[in-house]
């Protein structure tokens, strides 16, 4: 099994939801988060003040899938994310040891 994660733009989560869902993926977690990287944030002006925003807000997507649906998924979130734009995001993959469904008790692939 894997862990895929992915950092994306916020307005971009619906786009990659549905995408998702067209090939079959039926559970995501998806959690607001802020940072940067290259971009290494920007300024803003308010109330006639210009002040640094460092973080940036994201979206962050956890799917844990077989390693069989693997590039897939990749491939899904990369294309449905891109806007070719600088702070499109990042695709992590990791290796998951093992996962369990806690109303079941059911482990690996079963459980995810």
């Amino acid at each position: 099994m894997k862990l895929v994660e992915a950092i994306i733009k916020p307005f971009k989560l619906d786009e990659v939801k549905d995408a998702l869902n067209e090939i079959g993926i039926e559970g995501i977690t998806v959690s607001e988060v802020k940072g940067f990287g290259r971009q290494k944030g920007h300024t803003e002006l308010y109330r006639g003040a210009e002040y640094v925003v460092d973080f940036i807000p994201k979206i962050k997507l956890e799917i844990a899938i077989a390693d069989d649906l693997v590039a897939k998924v990749v491939e899904v979130i990369e294309t449905s994310a891109r806007t070719g734009r600088i702070g499109d995001g990042k695709i992590f993959v990791l290796s998951l040891d093992e996962a369990m469904r806690i109303r079941t008790g059911e482990k690996g692939n079963d459980a995810v």
